[in-house]
């Protein structure tokens, strides 16, 4: 539907308006940049198809309920706060904002278009809005730290993370509901230290590219297509699902470092009991991430003994390996940094 240069156009005003967002002193500023990051990503989700279609108008939908909700909240708030960006956990007005908020961003139990969405969009898209589209949105929630009602949020997103992933068999889900999963561990690391949620986005985000870079280049969107990929070189075939175990958060891959850092800030502050409920569900969802590896780490699966030389010269495959060397190994690689510094 648009050409290159529209699309360029489009992702720089995307990028533009989370810089205005984050960067926003007032909550009328910060709406107006989610307003300008909504209408920019609408245009790139539309393609000629119509399960992108679709997917672009329940993510308007959502987006301009959840739009309008905050602005009326906002108008609200500056007459209460004197337009200033203040926390108070009995202020109904505040709640109201952080469930815009929670929304936006995905967040259960405001999840309900999130999977229906993702499963419309190609590859690029959903990366977009698996991590940049979270960024503002996120950042906004860092004001509004209501204690009761984000601990809920955060126990719902890690249990309905887990358990809805176990019966999925489209890809684009599995990762939508990860995502889930991990928005709960970014928010409690939230809770616990400003600086560490961004840490584990950055950690996140880097995992989850490297995964949906493979998906995009091999367009799969389906378990079943990944048994397909056996047939290529082992190494190729290990590192793609170490790569998932690593997004899981099991020791010793990359995936693991942003969780023991949120594990150890929670063990600091006494937050053992939501500390125990989000390392079971963790486990569920390195359960599902097993299920997918079980086959390919047997070493009598049968591989069709084909030639792919010609293939195993691509640039892009060079590229992901070095991607899947840095999540897989990437927790030895930090530790012998950090000793030799």
């Amino acid at each position: 539907m648009f050409n290159n240069s529209s699309k360029i156009l489009f992702i720089f005003i995307l990028m533009m308006s989370t810089m205005i967002t984050i960067s926003s002193n007032s909550w009328m500023g910060a709406w107006m940049g989610l307003e300008i990051n909504l209408l920019s990503f609408i245009p790139l989700m539309s393609d000629n198809n119509l399960m992108s279609n679709e997917a672009s108008l329940k993510y308007f939908l959502t987006q301009a309920l959840a739009s309008s909700i905050l602005l009326f909240s906002t108008i609200l708030f500056m007459y209460q706060n004197n337009f200033m960006m203040q926390i108070n956990e009995t202020n109904y007005v505040n709640m109201m904002i952080l469930s815009t908020l929670l929304m936006k961003s995905g967040t259960a139990p405001f999840h309900f278009w999130f999977p229906n969405v993702m499963e419309g969009l190609n590859w690029m898209n959903s990366l977009i809005l698996m991590t940049w589209q979270k960024i503002g949105p996120l950042m906004l929630i860092s004001y509004l730290l209501i204690k009761f009602m984000l601990f809920w949020c955060i126990l719902l997103s890690v249990i309905i993370g887990s358990l809805g992933g176990l019966n999925q068999t489209s890809l684009r889900k599995l990762m939508t509901f990860s995502s889930i999963n991990h928005l709960g561990w970014m928010l409690m690391s939230m809770y616990s230290n400003e600086a560490l949620w961004i840490t584990y986005f950055m950690f996140y985000t880097f995992m989850s590219f490297n995964l949906i870079f493979l998906f995009n280049m091999f367009k799969m969107f389906h378990i079943n297509q990944l048994f397909s990929l056996f047939m290529f070189n082992k190494t190729f075939k290990f590192s793609l699902f170490l790569n998932f175990l690593s997004l899981g958060g099991l020791p010793p891959f990359l995936g693991f470092i942003p969780k023991w850092l949120t594990i150890q800030y929670l063990t600091f502050n006494n937050q053992l009991f939501m500390l125990t409920i989000m390392i079971i569900m963790t486990l569920l969802t390195l359960f599902f991430y097993l299920r997918l590896c079980y086959t390919a780490f047997m070493l009598n699966y049968y591989e069709n003994n084909w030639n792919f030389n010609i293939l195993w010269n691509n640039f892009m495959i060079n590229l992901y390996l070095i991607f899947s060397f840095f999540s897989t190994f990437g927790l030895f690689i930090i530790s012998i940094m950090y000793y030799l510094i």
